[in-house]
This record gives structure tokens, C-alpha cells and sequence, in this order.
């Protein structure tokens, strides 16, 4: 039988997983935005832009699916994606900031990366 404690860790584990792949679904679908509003053929700053709108997305997209999984991956494997994920989030985020109309991709990305940090922090 499972104690009350632990099953209060499996839930905040839960809610955990699930509030970093909304985060991340987010992130990716106001990088996938983004990315297809840049005009691929101007400034070298917004190819730029684009390109890690793209990335930023397809690393989300792949955060959030490893997430969904039931528990097949290990958790060196998670903590590795959860990593990476809260890197590109963060460069990207870093992308952004100097264009004003990227704001809320800007604040999607930090917000990914936050939620992959407090995920990895349940983790033992």
C-alpha cells in the first residue's frame, strides 16, 4: 500500500511534468509563430530569428512528447532533454529581447525554461 506521503510526491511529480509540457507546448507554438513571420530572405538578424524560432520549437515539441511518455525514459535521459530544453529556451529568449514584437515569445521561452527548472528540481 502506498503511503500518504508518497503518494503527495507522485502527484506533485504529476503536476510537475504536466505544468513544464504546457510550457513547453507553449513556447513552441509562439516559436513556431515567430519563426513564420520572419521573412526567411531578409537581414542576416532576422534568419536569425527564424532559425531559432525553429529550433526552439522542434526542442519543445520533443521536451513535451518525452514528458507524455509513461515513464519508458530514465531519468538521465530526462534530465539530459529537460537541460537541453531549458538552453535553447533561454538563448532563444535571449534572441528575442531586442525586438519588441517578439515580447511575449521572449516571455514564453523564459517561462519554458523556469517550468524545466523546477521540473528537474523534483527529480532525485
Amino acid at each position: 500500500m502506498t503511503t500518504s506521503t508518497s503518494q503527495q510526491e507522485l502527484i506533485r511529480f504529476l503536476e510537475d511534468r504536466f505544468a513544464c509540457a504546457q510550457a513547453c507546448t507553449d513556447c513552441a507554438r509562439a516559436c513556431a509563430l515567430r519563426a513564420s513571420l520572419v521573412d526567411p530572405g531578409g537581414t542576416e538578424d532576422q534568419e536569425l530569428i527564424r532559425r531559432k524560432g525553429i529550433m526552439c520549437a522542434e526542442v519543445c515539441d520533443a521536451t513535451c512528447r518525452m514528458l507524455s511518455e509513461q515513464n519508458s525514459q530514465d531519468e538521465a535521459g530526462l534530465r539530459v532533454q529537460l537541460e537541453w530544453c531549458r538552453t535553447v529556451c533561454l538563448e532563444s529568449a535571449h534572441v528575442f529581447d531586442p525586438h519588441p514584437e517578439a515580447e511575449k515569445t521572449a516571455a514564453a521561452c523564459r517561462a519554458a525554461a523556469r517550468a524545466c527548472s523546477e521540473f528537474m528540481a523534483t527529480l532525485k
